[in-house]
């Protein structure tokens, strides 16, 4: 299968992220990773996708996956961006505040000083906009867990068959500013929030949550 790969966005040290697309048409998907520098899961899942559909790709959806959103964390295995931001707490939602516990730089969900303040998130946004994509799957991890913002339980609902992750529409604290918040509620975008277990290897999310993944995609390319 092609693979074509291609400039998503920049960061703030204006290093270059990296997009990697797959199918020419269909219903636009997006599965970021590494949006924390500090959950390699997510990265190594993302990579994992990219090496198992570079083999065989026939799905009727444009599957675009970015597995090193926060770039400069990824390299520097810090949670936050190269300017101390969370990106997780800094899209322009509804909630977003720079108040209480993510007012200080040295917090570890530090919205930045305004909301959408940082380039990586300014190129998630105009992407978003521009290309219109009916599911998002963000790849972090924490505890086990599949959380779900907006119309993406059939794809939960698989993937906690094939992992043994519970579903959740709330992933226990409040979490100004995010991706789920953003696109999931704000913007009927559905948007499933795969927490990975943290700690776990690149074996075990090549056996089990990169096949779970491309069969939630089934789903997703069944009923879109």
């Amino acid at each position: 299968m092609k693979l074509d790969t291609f400039q998503f966005g920049k960061t703030t040290t204006r290093l270059p992220i990296l997009g990697h697309r797959f199918g020419s048409t269909g219903p636009e998907v997006l599965i970021l990773g590494g949006v924390h520098g500090n959950e390699p899961e997510g990265v190594r899942a993302s990579f994992g996708l990219i090496r198992h559909f570079s083999e065989i790709y026939s799905y009727k959806l444009r599957l675009t996956i970015v597995p090193q959103f926060n770039l400069d964390g990824v390299l520097a295995l810090t949670r936050k961006n190269a300017r101390g931001v969370d990106l997780n707490r800094n899209l322009p939602t509804k909630d977003w505040s720079r108040g209480g516990e993510y007012s200080g730089k040295d917090e570890k969900y530090y919205a930045g000083a305004e909301a959408n303040s940082e380039s990586e998130n300014q190129a998630l946004v105009a992407w978003i906009a521009t290309t219109k994509p009916r599911l998002i799957m963000s790849l972090h991890s924490w505890q086990p867990m599949l959380n779900v913002n907006g119309n993406c339980l059939p794809e939960a609902t698989v993937l906690s068959r094939l992992t043994g992750y519970r579903i959740d529409k709330d992933i226990g604290y409040p979490t100004p500013g995010c991706l789920g918040t953003y696109c999931g509620l704000e913007r009927d975008i559905p948007t499933l929030t795969y927490e990975i277990e943290r700690g776990l290897g690149s074996g075990p999310i090549d056996s089990v949550h990169v096949p779970a993944i491309a069969e939630a995609l089934k789903v997703t390319e069944g009923r879109l």
